[in-house]
């Protein structure tokens, strides 16, 4: 189907036949940024990337202080919840915060006691789970394997070293063996030794301590707390400022109490069942399982190593090891898939790509606690890009929203003659819309729509223009629409804008979907045989492709073609305050406009009955 290109800037209509311009007359004309906006934007990517240095060196280097406070800020999300309930519950304030903060503290030791009772019990038998491991690896013959193996590095060892022999210079003086002098033993005072001993045990008390007041701090103060963020992010717009801050703290609260109910529900499971399977120390395996889950992608896989272990080394046989390894595999799954959607949803709300990038980060910075709180972190992130403008760039980032909308994917798609995705992406948009004309309307004729003000912009080149048509062309051809019994009885004019045949087009297959007999008539074309009982006679066009004399001339010009049908102005994609859409109202003709496929479809089943 031929058609031609028309600037949008047109007033005298037979100016259509002007060729195009050519890339390099449209790289010419385009106007150049001055130095200084050029400028301001390298010094702003400098000094982004200097603050994100930074910023990573000071959560580096004050990883001693920054830890804790962030353990007590999400120890407080956990703990908001429960708060608000025993203060509806007539519990003051302090009261209910120290209770609930006290509540959370006995837990956390009661799990570390019953994960070193656990591990103090399992250590003592280890020697006799070494017999069965022995008999194990010998039926397999590993052990043969590795004293082959070890016989192998020992010839290859001594290979190396007659070589390293036979280099060395004749006659050379043996140097005599260092002589060491070994360290004068210390003192053995009982300040040092209660020093060493009392070391490794007071700091983790002492960041445990500080992570319990903080959590006290923000759980007491958060409405002062929420007052001076809200103060920080502007109070000129207190209403969207405290409605954002408020979701956000619901949101993330309830996440993280339903992350850590659904984790430890996975650990009484996991423990019971290990416990019926005659596993020892099921507890502890319970509580690895249970933690590991804050992990992403890999936790539960580290928590199954050790039990699937140790069940092979305990069972003479392997059928523990099976159940241990079939326990896993369900137990993930179902609480991935089955319980967390309908706790709080399908996922946290992270790409999968930032939920890897952000344990890599949080484990390179804070190690292997930093690989506890990479995917809270990242929430808390997320969240905050949602809310506050400024730092949007999060929740592109690491969200899991789509980066670009429906429509906007289309046309990068159809610009790199992504065909197959393109096909698929239709196809899910149309499950989604439920019809064609709901499809088209969302995201075909939006589309159309940017492509079509980026070439009457000259920010389009022929090529890609051609690459974007072949594209829509080929995906409407396998768009499937019912054929409708008789003539047409809508005519889709296209107008003169060179997307304007492919807005015709996609008319054409909305109207045939909904049962409408519709014909496509390219610009300015005569009609054609089965358009002569037409009633209704669309003249479909872009705004950024057209101007109101060209469109006002078409109209006179289908008026004489269809004397009998109703004219009518598809404007698509045309916005409320359209200058071209107000100055087309404002014509005496006073021609029925649509701007959507759907008020066309609505439009031509509103068939007039002819009069007597």
């Amino acid at each position: 189907m031929a058609w031609r290109y028309s600037s949008p800037l047109q007033e005298n209509v037979a100016m259509a036949e002007m060729p195009p311009p050519s890339p390099a007359d449209a790289t010419a004309m385009r106007p150049e940024a001055p130095p200084e906006a050029q400028t301001l934007r390298v010094l702003q990517a400098i000094f982004g990337l200097l603050a994100a240095a930074f910023s990573v060196t000071v959560l580096a280097l004050g990883r001693d202080l920054i830890v804790p406070l962030v353990l007590a800020v999400l120890l407080a999300f956990v703990l908001a919840p429960v708060v608000v309930v025993l203060h509806r519950l007539r519990v003051p304030q302090v009261l209910g915060v120290v209770a609930a903060v006290l509540l959370a503290a006995a837990a956390i030791l009661g799990l570390g006691v019953v994960m070193g009772r656990q591990a103090g019990s399992l250590t003592a038998d280890l020697p006799a789970y070494q017999q069965t491991m022995a008999a194990k690896l010998q039926s397999l013959r590993l052990g043969e394997l590795m004293q082959e193996a070890d016989a192998a590095l020992r010839n290859l060892r001594q290979m190396m070293g007659d070589g390293l022999a036979d280099r060395a210079a004749p006659g050379a003086a043996e140097m005599p063996p260092p002589v060491t002098t070994a360290p004068a033993a210390e003192g053995g005072s009982p300040l040092a030794v209660i020093g060493s001993l009392a070391g490794p045990v007071l700091a983790p008390l002492a960041t445990a301590g500080i992570v319990l007041l903080f959590a006290i701090f923000v759980l007491v103060y958060r409405e002062d707390l929420r007052d001076r963020l809200i103060r920080l992010a502007g109070s000129s717009d207190l209403q969207r400022t405290t409605l954002a801050l408020d979701d956000a703290a619901r949101r993330l609260s309830r996440y993280f109490l339903a992350q850590v109910a659904l984790n430890s529900l996975m650990g009484v499971t996991i423990a019971l069942i290990l416990w019926l399977l005659g596993l020892p120390a099921p507890a502890l395996w319970g509580i690895l399982a249970g933690l590991m889950r804050f992990v992403p992608f890999i936790g539960t896989f580290i928590a199954l190593v050790p039990p699937l272990l140790l069940a092979v080394a305990v069972d003479p046989g392997w059928s523990m090891a099976l159940w241990v390894l079939l326990l896993f595999l369900v137990a993930e799954p179902l609480m991935a898939q089955v319980l967390e959607p309908a706790v709080y949803g399908h996922s946290t709300g992270l790409s999968p790509v930032a939920v890897i990038v952000a344990a890599t980060f949080w484990t390179f910075l804070w190690g292997p606690i930093g690989l506890l709180l990479a995917t809270p972190l990242t929430v808390c992130l997320v969240v905050l890009g949602r809310h506050v403008p400024s730092l949007g760039f999060l929740d592109v980032m690491l969200g899991d929203r789509p980066p670009l909308q429906a429509h906007e994917s289309f046309y990068q798609r159809a610009l790199q003659r992504d065909t197959r995705e393109l096909s698929r992406q239709a196809q899910r948009e149309l499950r989604a819309h439920g019809s064609l004309s709901g499809y088209l309307d969302a995201v075909g004729l939006p589309a159309l729509a940017l492509a079509d003000r980026d070439w009457s912009r000259e920010e389009l080149s022929p090529e890609r223009m051609e690459n974007v048509r072949a594209e829509v062309s080929a995906l409407l051809e396998g768009l499937e629409a019912a054929p409708a019994p008789g003539p047409a009885q809508v005519v889709c004019a296209a107008g003169r804008g060179p997307l304007d045949d492919l807005t015709a087009a996609m008319a054409v297959r909305a109207l045939g979907a909904e049962g409408l007999g519709a014909v496509a008539l390219p610009a300015e074309a005569a009609a054609p045989d089965e358009a002569g009982a037409a009633w209704l006679c669309c003249l479909s066009v872009l705004e950024a492709g057209n101007t109101a004399d060209g469109i006002r001339y078409l109209l006179r010009r289908l008026q004489r073609q269809f004397p009998q049908a109703r004219i009518v102005v598809g404007l698509w994609q045309a916005e409320a305050a359209s200058p071209l859409l107000a100055e087309l109202r404002l014509d005496a003709s006073g021609e029925t406009i649509v701007t959507s496929l759907g008020e066309l479809v609505a439009l031509s089943r509103a068939r007039p009955v002819p009069g007597p």
